[in-house]
């Protein structure tokens, strides 16, 4: 499998929340990173798409501009629209993931977003007063990270 196809096949199975088809297009060493979740490990990043998946209300997701850069770097754009669980508030959040390939499948991937509107998106007021600060920036993480663990444990 091609670059390309691994990343439509993955993201054509976001769009249905398939969570194992996306699981799969991870390479066994895969590592992940984002402005919410930080760094995560293969096993964490495949129970956080599988939570993110399961959880997710009035969920859409569009992507495109897939930029073969070269034979292992890929990078394409995609915006997902939800309402946020923890304050049911609407998200439209545009994304430019960096992907890099082994063996056709995705072994490194980051997710490169601006947490400050996805934080007034998702907090409001709170998000709007505080969500350029360090300190909510790395309380939102921890905040993902126990709830990844303890979905990881259940």
């Amino acid at each position: 499998m091609t670059n390309e196809e691994t990343i439509n096949r993955f993201y054509a199975a976001f769009q249905r929340l398939d969570y194992a088809t996306m699981q799969s297009c991870y390479h066994e060493e895969a590592v992940f990173s984002d402005p919410v979740f930080g760094l995560l490990d293969g096993t964490e990043v495949r129970a956080m798409w599988e939570m993110l998946c399961k959880r997710a209300k009035d969920f859409s997701l569009e992507y495109g501009n897939i930029r073969l850069l070269d034979e292992e770097y890929t990078t394409c754009d995609w915006t997902a629209k939800y309402l946020f669980a923890k304050t049911n508030r609407r998200v439209v959040n545009k994304i430019k993931a960096h992907m890099r390939f082994r063996d056709g499948l995705i072994i490194e991937h980051t997710d490169a977003f601006d947490f400050y509107k996805w934080a007034r998106q998702t907090l409001g007021i709170v998000g709007f007063l505080f969500g350029w600060t360090n300190f909510l920036h790395r309380r939102i993480q921890m905040q993902a990270r126990v709830g990844l663990q303890k979905f990881m444990e259940a």
